[in-house]
């Protein structure tokens, strides 16, 4: 199993300087993928101009979205987006999309959440077909696909289109759960093979305290599950490794930590957490 940090563009405050030093820090390291976040209203900076500025400062990791709201952005938006960031890395760029959780976004994007769903099969397919001859650039090609969501709907969007599926988050059973609906989907769409599986958590180990109140702020429409979901932060080495090892026995093909707080020790923290196993 491949093993990816996160890039902290929706941790409030984080600067410019900083998510370009730590995408630096990152590429010297073992890590397989840098990967970020979509948030629209909040404290955050928006992930294809974040991934665009780590593009610029790296040249071995790969990077990804993990995911992006599609819906809140026109095909052939989300399309141009996304093959700048393909060409400004040399193609090291994965797109990973979903309808997000946060009602909030929608409305202050001034689109209609009702119709997420088929919007974002709307995106897929544009990608997947029109945007070849569309004359969008630079460089239009495939671009390697991942879809979320947990849906009945959402695993057959995603063993239509794309390339594999990405997990929301939660302990190595969630994610196992998950992971056989997405290879049933596969198969049920008659797709040779099976689909790239990713997965992701939050990581709290400069100071577990601000990491957790990262997230109980980042999923305060969750309500009380905001509160769970601190709690799963890893907190300790013990616990990353722990879950990266819970995960691969899942089946998990590549999993991304993301950090709740900006500190840019962190990445050297979570190298040490994850040991020799996974140093490059």
């Amino acid at each position: 199993m491949k093993v990816g940090i996160g890039l902290p563009n929706t941790v409030p405050g984080c600067d410019g300087a900083t998510l370009v030093e730590w995408a630096r820090r990152a590429d010297q390291g073992p890590f397989s993928t840098l990967a970020v976040l979509d948030r629209l209203r909040y404290d955050s900076v928006d992930p294809f101009a974040a991934l665009s500025a780590a593009a610029a400062v790296t040249t071995r990791i790969g990077l990804a979205t993990m995911i992006a709201i599609g819906p809140l952005r026109s095909p052939a938006v989300l399309a141009k987006q996304a093959l700048s960031v393909r060409a400004l890395s040399g193609g090291r760029f994965t797109l990973g999309l979903g309808i997000g959780a946060r009602l909030e976004d929608y409305t202050i994007a001034g689109v209609d959440h009702r119709t997420r769903g088929a919007a974002l099969s709307t995106q897929l397919a544009f990608l997947r077909g029109e945007l070849a001859a569309s004359g969008i650039g630079p460089a239009a090609s495939d671009i390697p696909l991942l879809v979320g969501g947990g849906s009945g709907t959402a695993l057959t969007r995603m063993a239509r289109y794309a390339d594999g599926y990405a997990h929301g988050g939660g302990p190595p059973r969630a994610f196992a759960s998950a992971a056989t609906k997405a290879r049933a989907a596969w198969q049920d769409l008659d797709r040779p093979g099976a689909p790239l599986l990713w997965g992701q958590g939050y990581v709290a180990l400069s100071d577990p305290d601000r990491g957790r109140d990262y997230l109980r702020d980042y999923y305060a429409f969750t309500g009380p599950f905001a509160d769970k979901i601190a709690a799963g932060a890893l907190t300790s080495p013990r616990a990353v490794r722990d879950f990266v090892r819970g995960y691969a026995e899942a089946g998990c093909d590549e999993l991304v930590l993301f950090p709740t707080t900006d500190d840019l020790d962190d990445v050297a923290r979570l190298v040490d957490a994850l040991g020799d196993g996974h140093r490059g």
